[in-house]
């Protein structure tokens, strides 16, 4: 009888013209920024903010900053590096609170922003800003990770404007490099 069944509707799917799909539908959201709109100026918006780049140098191990593939650039994860050449360290929810926290992913995101500037040479070249991870050094039972990768999120939307809007993923680690407090990794879309 199953099988009866089974063969009726799939002769119903097939004289209506369509397909068996056995997998679940994908629902995907389109990039909604396709030209440059007249006010985006990320350039501009830096100076606004009173932000400084910084030279990041070359990296200490075998990887590069960036890797560019097509239209997507694939940064490497950096760490809150301040201006004076010193990393904000500790382990959120014993040696840093929430809001030192945050403070260290906005460096982040300068040096990230650093790293973007030397690839592209200009930041109004930036698309979008498509994925960000953001990993924070916390003790077991801290659960404010999104609230400190905050800081990151926050200040790529300050620069990019809707363009900084981001997936993203904030989780805790057991342990950074250096027991820096947070690293974060970006993944951004580029104009031609």
């Amino acid at each position: 009888m199953k099988n009866v069944m089974l063969g009726a509707f799939l002769l119903l799917l097939l004289s209506c013209g369509a397909e068996p799909n056995n997998e679940l539908e994908q629902k995907t959201v389109e990039n909604p920024i396709e030209t440059v709109p007249a006010d985006y100026n990320p350039e501009a918006k830096l100076g606004e903010l009173n932000i400084t780049l910084r030279d990041q140098g070359t990296p200490v191990a075998n990887y590069v900053h960036a890797v560019r593939t097509g239209n997507l650039i694939f940064l490497a994860g950096k760490g809150p590096k301040q201006a004076n050449g010193e990393n904000i360290i500790g382990k959120l929810g014993e040696d840093l609170g929430v809001e030192e926290g945050y403070k260290a992913a906005q460096e982040v995101a300068i040096n990230q922003l650093s790293v973007l500037k030397s690839e592209l040479g200009n930041l109004n070249k930036v698309k979008r800003v498509v994925k960000v991870k953001g990993m924070v050094n916390a003790i077991p039972d801290f659960k404010e990770h999104s609230k400190v990768v905050n800081g990151y999120s926050d200040l790529m939307v300050a620069v990019f404007g809707d363009a900084g809007k981001h997936a993203r993923a904030a989780v805790g680690m057991g342990s950074l490099p250096g027991n820096m407090a947070v690293e974060v990794e970006m993944i951004v879309e580029v104009y031609e």
